[in-house]
């Protein structure tokens, strides 16, 4: 399972919280990523895709089959991504988007301490993000409610979705 959204959409936070509700162990995608790309980002350089398969490929390799449940925070942002962790997951991936406004997403970024992540780099998530199809294995969730409610939106839509 991917928690997926930009940055600031509340990946680790939620992602923390459906872990612990599932009995599953969740992993912060951002610790998947070789330094370059920490230091290219908290720099305010945004990533290119060259920097990101092998980032994606980690986090695929992450997922794979075990007999833990395990929720990965990963941006995912374009179907291209999505697809290429499902490949090296080797399984099926359920993708879960975290739905915010760009207003809302910015606010919690301003007010979060200790993130390499800068608020500049914002803009460049949503240019690069693919909103899931109807055609992946994805649910939607809207992130503007408290947490808990958050957390059984996805489990209700999990639990609903067709086996």
């Amino acid at each position: 399972m991917i928690i997926m959204g930009v940055a600031g959409s509340g990946k680790t936070t939620i992602g923390e919280a459906l872990a612990r509700a599932i009995s599953a162990t969740y992993v912060d995608g951002d610790q998947l990523h070789p330094e370059a790309n920490i230091a290219k980002m908290s720099a305010g350089i945004p990533l290119v895709d060259a920097d990101r398969w092998p980032w994606l490929a980690r986090v695929g390799e992450t997922l794979r089959p075990g007999t833990i449940p395990i929720i990965v925070g990963c941006s995912a942002l374009k179907r291209a991504y999505r697809d290429f962790i499902t490949e090296q997951t080797g399984a099926p991936v359920l993708f879960i988007y975290l739905d915010g406004s760009h207003e809302l997403i910015f606010r919690r970024m301003r007010e979060r301490t200790g993130h390499f992540m800068p608020t500049s780099l914002l803009d460049s998530q949503f240019a690069t993000l693919e909103i899931p199809g109807k055609d992946e294995n994805a649910i939607s969730v809207v992130i503007d409610a408290p947490l808990q409610e958050i957390v059984a939106d996805i489990t209700t839509k999990f639990e609903e979705r067709p086996s």
